[in-house]
């Protein structure tokens, strides 16, 4: 078994001040939606409340620069998040999807953040200056886009313009209240649930959906689902924002012990963790290894720059999306993001500070270090609320390994849970394989596959091999229940793709890049290969990796699961973890070319 040896929890307190933009707003013609929807309206007619964002859209598209300005303002930095759009907005990449290229027509765009912009959005010999840079999303209804801006606010100029298809940033309080409105005004909820809901009863108003056989499946509209907890099931009100309209209900059900009463308060130490973990760079030098790492936006705790014994191994390795469904015919669920706690959207986010223990495995006689990040909503473990854990174990052999975990509870006792992680080695003359039973055999062009009861391993168990450099090769062990963390097996998806630092195909912060209830290969990464997938071979190359874990309320027999249970008088949180990820078993390369 693991036995932790030490436990160091990494916490400090410190204040950093808000840097002050000195210029004003440029005069690009804007429509003000912070004032003019409905946030702050109490109206409760559906018909209304849907006519007044209508009009607003109206007007907007009247206008020379057809935009949506960003909606949820923050007054201490108004004038900052003018500036950062207007410098966006000058940039023709940036630009360059508000009118229709053939009618020339203009299309409904609206800005749905401005914030400051982390280190770990910062592109590769930037200089990253605390105050200085801005990130600017913004969200095309009819392209189906987003472009991410970051904008230097003293140069006043883009550093990066990022257009990514089929994706839809996280979405804004006003977005989400859009939802809220949408669904308690519904006849097809108010029948469902017996009786009107209120403004306030709805759960998970902001995080993506999808449904079957409607514009929200493969989340071809951004769709929400504000869900409603009615004792032990809970009823999904699918709203497709881009038409504005419910689209459909759905029941799941949310398993036995559902607990009602109040927790003890979690203490959320939001401050410093953004000053101390969000905003600089942290480093561990331990047992061989040393690594940076940093708590992101949306994409978890992300570890960059890895050496091993002084050599580098990995660029970065990081979280990008969990993607969680709850019905294989029906294709409804959420596309969550974890990450900082302010300055942030993601669904579940970090609450505590990241730790760092070593471990001895004492049945193989291995050790190392663990760092290890948790996150939790606000309500977990409650009946719609999650808590995720990302796990690095780092070996003192060279050997590492990722992990994702589910700590549930969720929305359903019928959910599947797919992490999307992303792994970058360094290096740009790399090659990878995969064992087809007797050899192992090159992969010369991106693709992806499934790990299935028939894949065939080594006798260690490995499946596939990178070899990043002229040095070593990296072989890769999946999860089939072999592991001390008690996971079931993988059943994962493997993405290979070629590297293209330029087109920031994931070394930055990604929005959500895949819908959330795809059952097959449709996960997102499959947007770098398809339609025509590149040569890899002797090139830089990317590792997506999605595990899929199905959650289970057996008593006993719980997995990707949680309770509030009755100890000894007080209410305590039973967590039963899902725990997947590959590790990659490191070999000189004089070792492993005899194999």
């Amino acid at each position: 078994m693991i036995r932790n040896k030490l436990l160091v929890t990494l916490s400090a307190i410190f204040i950093c001040g808000l840097a002050n933009a000195q210029d004003s707003a440029s005069n690009y013609s804007y429509v003000n939606v912070y004032k003019s929807e409905v946030l702050g309206n109490n109206t409760s007619d559906t018909s209304a409340f849907i006519l007044q964002r209508k009009q607003v859209i109206a007007m907007a598209l009247a206008k020379k620069q057809p935009i949506l300005l960003e909606p949820g303002r923050n007054k201490a930095l108004n004038d900052s998040i003018l500036l950062a759009e207007n410098i966006a907005l000058k940039d023709t990449n940036f630009s360059r999807f508000l009118t229709d290229v053939t009618s020339k027509k203009a299309l409904l765009n609206q800005i749905f953040g401005v914030y400051y912009a982390r280190q770990s959005v910062i592109p590769k010999g930037v200089l990253f200056e605390k105050g200085r840079y801005f990130q600017v999303e913004m969200y095309n209804f009819a392209y189906n886009l987003s472009t991410i801006a970051v904008v230097d606010m003293k140069d006043k100029k883009a550093i990066l313009v990022n257009t990514l298809t089929q994706t839809q940033p996280d979405v804004p309080n006003a977005i989400a209240r859009l939802g809220i409105e949408i669904a308690i005004n519904s006849k097809e909820v108010e029948k469902a649930l017996g009786f009107k809901p209120s403004i306030n009863m709805p759960v998970m108003s902001n995080t993506k959906t999808a449904l079957n056989k409607t514009r929200c499946e493969r989340s071809m509209h951004l769709c929400l689902a504000p869900t409603f907890v009615v004792k032990d099931r809970a009823l999904w009100a699918i709203v497709d924002i881009t038409e504005m309209k419910l689209v459909g209900v759905r029941w799941t059900n949310l398993g036995n012990n559902v607990q009602n009463a109040m927790l003890t308060e979690r203490k959320i130490q939001n401050e410093t963790i953004q000053d101390c973990f969000c905003e600089k760079v942290n480093t561990v030098a331990k047992h061989n290894w040393k690594v940076d790492y940093i708590l992101t936006s949306s994409d978890g705790l992300k570890i960059f720059d890895v050496t091993y014994r002084d050599k580098q191994i990995l660029n970065s390795a990081k979280l990008v999306d969990w993607h969680v469904s709850y019905s294989n015919t029906d294709g409804f669920g959420y596309s969550d993001a974890v990450g900082c706690p302010i300055f942030s959207q993601s669904a579940v986010v970090a609450t505590e500070p990241p730790q760092i223990f070593d471990f001895v495995d004492e049945d193989n006689h291995e050790k190392g270090f663990i760092l290890e990040q948790k996150f939790y909503s606000e309500m977990y473990p409650t009946p719609c609320n999650y808590s995720y854990s990302q796990r690095y174990l780092f070996y003192d052999n060279g050997d590492f390994r990722v992990i994702a975990a589910s700590l549930g509870r969720g929305c359903g006792n019928d959910g599947t849970y797919r992490p999307v992680i992303r792994v970058e080695f360094t290096g740009d003359n790399q090659q990878f394989k995969e064992w087809n039973k007797t050899d192992w055999s090159v992969w010369n062009n991106e693709g992806w596959q499934l790990q299935k009861p028939t894949t065939s391993y080594t006798k260690e168990g490995y499946q596939y091999a990178i070899q990043p450099n002229a040095d070593a090769t990296y072989f890769i062990q999946p999860s089939t229940g072999q592991f001390k963390d008690g996971g079931r097996g993988d059943n994962a998806y493997l993405y290979v793709t070629k590297n293209h630092p330029e087109l920031q195909e994931g070394y930055n912060d990604l929005i959500t890049i895949g819908p959330c209830c795809n059952t097959d290969y449709r996960q997102g990464p499959e947007k770098f290969i398809e339609p025509n997938p590149e040569t890899i071979t002797n090139s830089s190359i990317v590792l997506w990796y999605v595990p899929q874990m199905k959650n289970d309320d057996t008593p006993g027999a719980e997995y990707c699961w949680a309770n509030v249970v009755n100890e000894d008088g007080i209410f305590k949180i039973k967590a039963s973890p899902c725990f997947a990820g590959p590790k990659f078993i490191y070999k000189p390369i004089t070792t492993a070319s005899k194999k």
